[in-house]
C-alpha cells in the first residue's frame, strides 16, 4: 500500500487539485459558487466600510473621559 506522499510524488498541484475536484459531488458545486461569492461580497463590503466611513472610532480617542466615567462605577 503506498502512502499518501508516495501516491502523489510525481504529481504537480494542478494534478491533485484536479483529482480532489473529481471527488467533489457535483451537486455540491453551486453551494460552493454561492458561499465563495457570499465571503467575497462580504469581505469587500466591510473593506470598503472601513476604507471609506471616516466616522468610526477604531481606537478609543477620550481616554481621560473614559477613567474618570468608570471611576464612579463601583461594583
Amino acid at each position: 500500500m503506498l502512502t499518501r506522499i508516495e501516491r502523489y510524488a510525481a504529481h504537480t498541484v494542478s494534478q491533485r487539485l484536479r483529482g480532489r475536484l473529481k471527488n467533489i459531488p457535483p451537486e455540491l458545486v453551486p453551494l460552493g459558487v454561492v458561499v465563495a461569492f457570499a465571503l467575497g461580497a462580504a469581505c469587500y463590503s466591510i473593506t470598503r466600510h472601513l476604507v471609506v466611513d471616516k466616522t468610526i472610532r477604531l481606537k478609543r480617542q477620550n481616554r481621560a473621559a473614559d477613567a474618570h466615567a468608570s471611576a464612579g462605577e463601583h461594583h
